[in-house]
């Protein structure tokens, strides 16, 4: 049997048929409950706007009031230190380090981003103002203008957070991380090399210039007594006399009629022509690079071409897995409750060498000197421990910086091993120790040891004068 059709019909739109009458096959199906046609708020993007207040749209606890109350909170002398005045007047640096603020908190660190952020931000539009500084005045400012009073700044804000207690610098954990530089890691002058060159150049230098006087009394040339290392105006002193005699062979060359003297005045002309450029475009080029490469490093062993102020460390990230040296600095770092203290930028590749410039560029800041230092072992050293407990002065803080063999010397195996000497009695009546083949090891003398920062540190021998054949070990 065929289906009927199901017509849906509305009453309300369709006049009524009369009553009884129904077409054939048709179901009628009342819609008056059906969904009705959706409905939208009033919007046209053509009418105009007007906003009292661009504040209102914030939420109250947005980062961009953070950042507003710490900068109105900063003082107007110190921002306005690092402008001359007169010309015309620039956008005001509370603007300036607000926006820049805002925008490192949201992730761009661009000047052009930056710029596009008070075009198209909301926070940033308010935080300026609806002032629009462009990219060039950005960069001018967080690279000229704030970098003379960023670290008045830092220590103002630190000092903000003491104020409403969100750090108390009860504990001060330190730590060091090494950061790349912008340079290219195949620009190194390392110090080893560049003193082995110049090593080499002063050997050359001495040949050369023996070699000089035996042509200068052939010529009957007077050059005096040389130094054994002469530095570069000596040796262009030396180029001179030379070139004097190679003028004077010169005009010799030119008058001289036979051929036979005309060849030895040309071989004599060359000669010392040959000693002249040698000098001139050799030696004293070079002298003068390796002292400026030398006078570059420092204390340092090595620098980049590209950044000088870099050093080549091993850096955490090796993605070759073969310990290629780049350059870069470490940076010693400080925190508490999540906030950072304090921070210095070291040249020095290793954390146990940065613990004392650290804290010594800590008490000279505005800050103050925290309760506790609290550190891992590779800032564990005698010259450290020294330093910071005081050497026969008041202590400098207290500490919790193990050394490197700490937790080696915990282990059950280390406090049980009879031939390690921590282990063997002492008898301090005598000052002596005894070692398991029943030999007395008495002191012997005080030795100095000269740290990589240039003191002297007592090191305490132990050990007698007695054969070490003597004394079995175990084997392995």
């Amino acid at each position: 049997m065929r289906n009927p059709t199901i017509a849906y019909t509305d009453y309300t739109m369709q006049p009524p048929l009369p009553s009884g009458e129904l077409l054939e096959h048709e179901i009628v199906v009342s819609t008056q409950g059906r969904r009705p046609a959706p409905a939208f708020k009033p919007y046209d993007p053509t009418q105009a706007l007007s906003i009292p207040d661009i504040g209102a749209l914030i939420p109250d606890h947005h980062v961009a009031r953070v950042v507003d109350q710490l900068v109105e909170a900063f003082p107007d002398e110190v921002l306005t230190a690092c402008y001359p005045g007169g010309g015309r007047p620039p956008f005001h640096p509370k603007l300036m380090l607000k926006v820049i603020l805002y925008a490192y908190s949201r992730k761009v660190y661009s000047c052009r981003g930056i710029a596009t952020m008070l075009h198209e931000d909301l926070p940033a539009i308010w935080l300026a103002a609806m002032q629009k500084p462009d990219f060039r005045t950005i960069n001018h400012f967080r690279s000229v203008r704030m970098g003379m009073v960023i670290d008045q700044l830092f220590e103002f804000t630190v000092l903000e957070l003491h104020r409403q207690g969100f750090v108390e610098f009860e504990n001060y954990f330190l730590d060091g991380t090494k950061m790349e530089a912008d340079a290219n890691k195949y620009s190194f002058v390392f110090r080893k090399a560049v003193t082995g060159r110049e090593a080499k150049l002063k050997i050359r230098i001495q040949e050369t210039l023996q070699e000089i006087q035996e042509i200068a009394k052939a010529e009957g040339l007077e050059l005096g007594q040389l130094a054994e290392e002469p530095a570069a105006v000596e040796l262009a002193s030396v180029a001179n006399r030379l070139e004097d005699q190679v003028d004077i062979l010169t005009d010799l060359i030119a008058e001289e009629k036979l051929v036979e003297n005309r060849k030895g005045l040309r071989k004599r002309h060359s000669l010392l022509k040959k000693k002249v450029k040698l000098i001139r475009e050799n030696f004293i080029p070079r002298q003068e690079t390796y002292a400026e490469q030398l006078a570059i490093c420092g204390e340092r062993n090595s620098f980049s071409k590209t950044d000088p102020d870099a050093t080549f460390m091993r850096m955490k990230e090796d993605h070759m897995k073969n310990g290629q040296l780049k350059p870069g600095y470490n940076i010693q770092m400080a925190t508490e409750n999540q906030f950072v203290l304090f921070y210095t930028i070291h040249q020095r590749p290793g954390d146990a060498r940065c613990l004392i410039p650290h804290l010594e560029a800590l008490q000279a800041s505005a800050l103050p000197m925290p309760k506790t230092i609290v550190a891992d072992a590779g800032y564990g050293s005698e010259e450290n421990y020294l330093y910071l407990i005081g050497d026969e002065k008041e202590p400098l803080a207290g500490f919790l910086i193990p050394y490197g063999t700490y937790l080696k010397e915990q282990t059950k195996k280390f406090k049980n091993n009879e031939w390690n000497a921590k282990n063997w009695t002492y008898e301090e009546a005598d000052d002596r120790f005894i070692c398991p083949n029943d030999r007395r090891v008495v002191f012997k003398k005080y030795q100095e040891k000269k740290t990589s920062n240039s003191d002297l540190s007592p090191w305490r021998i132990i050990f007698g004068k007695w054969p070490v054949s003597s004394v079995h070990f175990p084997k392995k």
